[in-house]
């Protein structure tokens, strides 16, 4: 697994003229029933085979209060893959997490990548199918406000130009790993990818 020793160098506000030093690459959400023992965990073994430094929620240290953790490692992130799966957005955590990486490329450029693992982005987008099934669940016991912010965030990363993995799971998406993230592409891409 791929962790980081160095201890953030900036702090977790940025402006456009400072220079943001990452703890991490990527940074992976995902549904941990729904992809962590196949898709996303050939994600994260092929990333890391390649140099790239990739957080998954696993790397946590035992008894870190998790939650502020986690979201000051999303800060420390320059790239966040988000895979959306079927229960994705059952999990209030997971919520919680997109909502804090779309902030995250608001107010500090980071670069956020969906993965449409075996959903509908239209889905993803509207709230419907297994994601409006959750957020019916929610609207029981989650404030209007929070609500709110979980729908445009999901609205805004189901906008954003992703991989849809249907047929096939990693065979699929190997290739873009395979061509577009190794070593020599990966500080173009980030360069294509950053705004000028």
């Amino acid at each position: 697994m791929a962790s980081s020793t160095q201890k953030p160098s900036s702090s977790s506000s940025s402006s456009s003229t400072s220079i943001q030093k990452y703890n991490f690459e990527v940074f992976l959400s995902f549904r941990g029933e729904d992809t962590r023992n196949n898709f996303t965990d050939h994600l994260f073994v092929n990333l890391d085979r390649m140099g790239i430094n990739t957080f998954r929620d696993d790397q946590l240290e035992r008894g870190e209060e998790i939650k502020s953790e986690l979201l000051k490692t999303i800060e420390e992130s320059r790239i966040s893959i988000v895979v959306f799966s079927k229960t994705y957005a059952h999990s209030k955590w997971c919520l919680d997490e997109l909502a804090k990486i779309m902030e995250c490329r608001e107010e500090m450029e980071q670069i956020v990548l969906p993965v449409f693992y075996h959903v509908d982005p239209s889905d993803v987008r509207k709230q419907t199918g297994s994601f409006g099934e959750a957020f019916f669940i929610h609207e029981r016991n989650v404030d209007e406000r929070k609500m709110q912010r979980w729908r445009a965030s999901l609205t805004e990363a189901s906008n954003l130009s992703g991989f849809h993995v249907n047929d096939g799971g990693w065979k699929v998406f190997k290739p873009y790993v395979s061509t577009c993230l190794d070593q020599k592409k990966y500080d173009s891409i980030l360069q294509k990818c950053l705004p000028r």
